[in-house]
């Protein structure tokens, strides 16, 4: 997920010069793990012995708990987009999805690049045709699973960087 030239100081913690806090924080990386794991089956159902993705949200969550250390979230991150290199279609995307999830850890904005990975698995899975429709049906359940106090500026980001993914989040 390509991030903004420009930072939007409400998605940069406060421990870096930002306005998000800790709590909320942690709330994008929640909202990220769930986008991720609603597609992670696309993964799984072609890489059964490849635990990486799944790793990776776990790792989001646990850090959203306070249960592990940003570096080892963000690097298993890493891990999960290892896993998706060699890959193709639906199944590269549910990787690279688990795989910003996690390194929301490290900067709140991949929440996006969750989401929008998403979004590109399904998208690739649907009928010739299909694909927008399929795609505007999983942004759309998305945007239900976001905590509400992060409902506007999740959106207001979305429509921030449609310059650089429109093909994901445009209504």
């Amino acid at each position: 997920m390509i991030l903004p030239a420009v930072r939007d100081s409400r998605l940069v913690s406060i421990r870096r010069g930002g306005t998000l806090t800790e709590t909320d924080h942690k709330l994008l990386a929640v909202w990220a793990a769930i986008c991720a794991e609603h597609v992670l089956p696309l993964f799984e159902e072609s890489n059964r012995g490849d635990s990486r993705p799944r790793e990776a949200i776990e790792a989001a969550r646990a850090w959203a708990r306070g249960q592990t250390k940003m570096m080892h979230t963000r690097a298993v991150g890493g891990h999960a987009m290892g896993a998706a290199r060699p890959l193709s279609g639906a199944a590269r995307f549910a990787a690279y999805a688990a795989g910003q999830a996690a390194c929301v850890a490290h900067v709140p904005e991949h929440d996006l690049g969750a989401a929008a990975y998403a979004i590109k698995a399904v998208q690739s899975t649907a009928p010739r045709g299909k694909e927008q429709q399929a795609g505007q049906t999983e942004r759309d359940w998305q945007r239900r699973q976001i905590p509400g106090s992060l409902y506007d500026l999740v959106l207001e980001d979305q429509t921030r960087r449609n310059d650089i993914c429109w093909y994901v989040f445009n209504d």
